[in-house]
């Protein structure tokens, strides 16, 4: 037996309908269209979330539930960590202003939370908006102290 010997086994490949092509095959005339109408149309039909006129089903739907929802009075917080105010002197009052002046936030009009990844080992006087458990008690055990102001 030789490569060119080798055929596929019987029914295994189905030729492609041919349209069309007389009545006798079945397929002519219309070509399996039916009559008239958008479907059978070139380029007619309609998307599959169609429903004939009825209220589509997506639209029946909750307003916005899910994965998708974007929440629009969302606050975003500039995020700063404990091992980023280890530079500071001891007894320093940190606030959103000294971290602009500092770079390690951008923008004044965005509220500042407090993160505890780092160790701190100097006591810091820290003003923020809000604070994680875990950095105040890590600001705290060093001898600081937080306070939490209104954005």
């Amino acid at each position: 037996m030789e490569l060119h010997d080798l055929k596929p086994n019987k029914g295994a490949h189905k030729g492609r309908k041919r349209v069309g092509r007389g009545t006798a095959a079945g397929q002519g005339k219309t070509c399996g269209r039916g009559m008239k109408g958008q479907n059978a149309r070139s380029g007619g039909g309609v998307p599959l979330y169609h429903q004939g006129g009825n209220l589509p089903f997506y639209r029946k739907l909750p307003f916005k539930r899910g994965e998708g929802f974007t929440v629009i009075n969302r606050v975003r917080y500039a995020e700063v960590n404990l091992e980023q105010l280890a530079g500071f002197d001891a007894n320093t009052e940190i606030t959103p202003k000294l971290l602009l002046d500092a770079g390690i936030i951008d923008d004044l009009a965005t509220p500042v939370k407090i993160l505890g990844r780092g160790e701190i080992g100097i006591a810091l006087k820290i003003k923020t908006h809000q604070v994680s458990k875990g950095a105040q008690e890590k600001i705290e055990d060093a001898g600081g102290s937080v306070e939490i102001i209104e954005a």
